[in-house]
């Protein structure tokens, strides 16, 4: 549902002012167009220079958020986009709308911005056209490139985007290098000036890393002296490449580097006409407010895919952290000759994970616990021989199962119990392999009633020279969305591109990895992630769409990994289920590891589509509360996490509505918790909760606060 609505009045005020400042600076030899908010907080300022040149900047209030900045382009086999251009047109617009999430943090986004488009051409041949348009929200800012049919352009090589943000001092930055490939690294805290993505390029734990620049990865959140947020990013990545931010600290700037190919000397190509991403920076008084933003998927086109209902969000079990934990494996131990059929030689190793019998047995507990998914990791052919070899193209079979592994009975039986099988697809990032299999294999999960894939991508991508993030795999990822829609899967990708908000567009893209996950706490050589891991997590990558991090873990020492332990308490693990966003949450410990277990109650009860959410407090890398609403019962759950430093927080119920009293069961840290030497110390209590509550409570070092929220009947 979507609900438009134009302001005229607010319109006519803005070519007011429009006019107005161009009158003012008419002395300056510049020309200025400046849209603002609706609130009147966020003010862009667009200048062309004496030269042509297009400038943007952005205040906040009376603050500068972003210097004046240069915009352009540089090609293959012709003239840079950048200089001697002139205005033709400007147009102002103000937009409110609100639309409904089929599934989310949130049922209704408000989409209210006012737009300034700027329509240019070059005073000298080939007098080639270039618009530009910005908007301008309440909680940040964003501008896109457009370039119009016209003669002379039918196709673009871009060779770099030279975008410029020029920022107004030494923010403090949270961040993680520009990697090419993978954004599984740890975050880093440093000053601007003090941002070293190069040092980062011989990691132990990621084979495919390519890091060419000193630049930074998005969402990048940073901190100005003066308490103001800013978080850099992207939104509606389509048909082009990743973007990264490279770093000059003499000029206190960041500039777009475009991910690119070693098959192409252009980084991105298209054909006239075509829009580019739209740059963004989120704008917070407060950090808790960068949160709340819905300014990412505000900036993608309304859903395409109709009615998604067949989706339906989710708390799943898996066949997956045992493999971790080396208590099974991925393989089952078959061979074969040469290019021939995989055979089984009755050499099996007789430890895969994936078998018949284990999968009804993760069944059975799901169905127990009000879980309604089962992913099995290893089921396929093919895992023997992938890791290490260079060619990697044919080796996995995406509808072919391992002698142990009976699907269609697993799937029956599941479907039998409540619980719905989730594939699992690991590519090995051999992108022609999938390519001439998914068809058949999304195909094949129909037939199942099998809704939902876990897409991999693991080592470096075949065609050789491509890489995760440039326009070759933001392509091949989008044509997997895309056919995935046909068969009515929904897809969960580890590996991935970013997150950009086109989970507006193609509702079936419902989750995905695109950070360091919990997987890194078994067996990374490093001790796996700090505490503060999460709390820069909610802070930056979470502004980028839903993370799949697999919360759940009760056995938090790792008694099977003797030098590696998960870097929470058992409180802050049942927090993550509110935290971290995704509408599919997986339970990720063993079975075993939650019998006779108090807190599994949390999991039981937790919601994973909501109403709406509220971002009470927090401190990007420090902690952060988050509460939300489940869709449909109206029950409330709570969730707080802290890094490394031990605090009391102060929580007001005035959240809830009025007149509703709920019992509150609450899953705090006990006095003697701590995330290194006693983890699982846990404290359950139940209390009477309505708005007018308010409580303060401690967390532990590491630790976290669960609350389930149930309305009294």
């Amino acid at each position: 549902m979507i609900i438009a609505t134009q302001n005229l009045k607010r319109a006519a005020l803005l070519v007011v002012l429009v006019a107005f400042t161009a009158c003012q600076q008419e002395e300056s030899n510049e020309q200025l167009t400046t849209v603002s908010s609706p609130d009147g907080n966020n003010t862009i300022v667009f200048s062309l220079s004496k030269t042509g040149q297009p400038t943007y900047s952005v205040n906040h209030g009376d603050q500068e958020v972003i210097l004046p900045s240069t915009l352009g382009f540089q090609f293959l086999d012709q003239a840079e986009l950048k200089g001697s251009f002139e205005i033709v047109e400007t147009n102002i617009k103000d937009r409110s709308e609100t639309w409904e999430m089929p599934w989310g943090e949130q049922r209704e986004v408000i989409n209210n911005y006012n737009r300034l488009k700027i329509q240019l051409r070059e005073t000298s041949p080939p007098n080639r056209l270039l618009n530009i348009a910005f908007r301008a929200y309440d909680d940040g800012i964003a501008f896109r490139y457009e370039f119009p049919e016209q003669d002379g352009l039918n196709e673009v090589e871009i060779e770099e985007e030279q975008t410029e943000f020029r920022l107004t001092g030494d923010h403090k930055s949270w961040w993680i290098p520009g990697d090419w490939d993978i954004y599984e690294h740890v975050y880093n805290t440093t000053s601007f000036t003090d941002i070293d993505a190069i040092s980062k390029r011989d990691h132990p734990n990621l084979a495919a890393t390519y890091i060419p620049h000193n630049a930074v990865n998005t969402p990048v959140t940073m901190r100005t002296d003066t308490g103001l947020h800013l978080s850099f990013h992207e939104a509606n990545l389509t048909d082009y490449a990743g973007m990264t931010l490279g770093v000059n600290a003499d000029q206190m700037s960041m500039t777009s580097i475009l991910v690119g190919s070693e098959n192409t000397e252009y980084k991105v190509k298209r054909t006239t006409p075509f829009k580019t991403p739209w740059r963004t920076i989120q704008i917070a008084e407060e950090a808790k407010d960068l949160i709340a933003s819905n300014l990412i998927v505000n900036l993608n086109e309304p859903n395409k895919l109709g009615d998604v209902s067949w989706f339906k969000p989710m708390k799943y079990v898996g066949i997956w952290w045992e493999m971790h934990l080396d208590k099974s494996r991925w393989d089952y131990g078959m061979t074969r000759e040469g290019d021939g059929p995989w055979e089984d030689t009755g050499q099996a190793h007789g430890r895969h994970g994936a078998t018949t019998e284990n999968a009804k047995r993760y069944i059975d507990f799901a169905a127990a616990n009000n879980m309604s998914g089962l992913l099995v990791e290893g089921w396929n052919t093919g895992w023997e021989r992938w890791i290490g070899f260079e060619d990697r193209e044919g080796v996995f079979d995406f509808l072919t199962p391992y002698p142990d592994y009976d699907i269609q009975e697993v799937a029956r039986y599941g479907n039998e119990k409540g619980v719905e099988l989730i594939m699992h697809h690991e590519t090995s990032a051999a992108t022609g392999t999938y390519d001439k299999q998914i068809e058949a294999a999304y195909q094949l999960m129909q037939q199942l009633g099998s809704h939902s894939v876990k897409t991999g991508y693991v080592g470096k991508i075949i065609p050789k020279g491509e890489y995760h993030h440039n326009q070759y795999m933001v392509n091949h990822y989008r044509r997997a969305l895309e056919i995935a829609a046909k068969y009515q899967v929904a897809i969960n990708a580890h590996e991935p591109i970013k997150a950009t908000g086109l989970r507006r567009t193609y509702p079936n893209a419902i989750s995905r990895e695109g950070l360091r996950g919990q997987e890194f706490n078994a067996w990374a050589s490093d001790g796996g992630n700090p505490p503060e891991h999460l709390p820069i997590v909610a802070f930056t990558r979470m502004l980028a769409g839903p993370i799949d991090f697999t919360p759940g873990v009760f056995d938090i020492d790792l008694p099977t990994k003797p030098n590696n332990q998960i870097n929470t308490t058992l409180a802050q693990q049942l927090a993550l289920y509110v935290v971290i966003y995704s509408p599919i949450q997986m339970a990720c410990d063993l079975p075993e590891n939650y019998e006779g277990q108090p807190g599994l109650q949390f999991i039981q009860d937790v919601g994973v589509d909501w109403e709406q959410s509220v971002v009470l407090n927090g401190e990007v890398g420090e902690f952060v509360t988050i509460a939300r609403e489940e869709r449909e019962s109206g029950n409330w759950f709570l969730g707080s996490i802290t890094n490394e430093q031990a605090r009391e927080i102060s929580v007001s119920f005035d959240f809830l509505p009025q007149g509703v009293s709920y019992t509150a069961r609450v899953y705090r840290d006990a006095q003697n918790a701590h995330y290194a030497d006693n983890p699982t110390a846990l404290t359950i209590e139940e209390i009477e909760i309505d708005r007018e509550s308010s409580m303060n409570f401690d967390l532990a070092a590491g630790g976290g606060l669960a609350i389930s929220l149930l309305i009294n009947n």
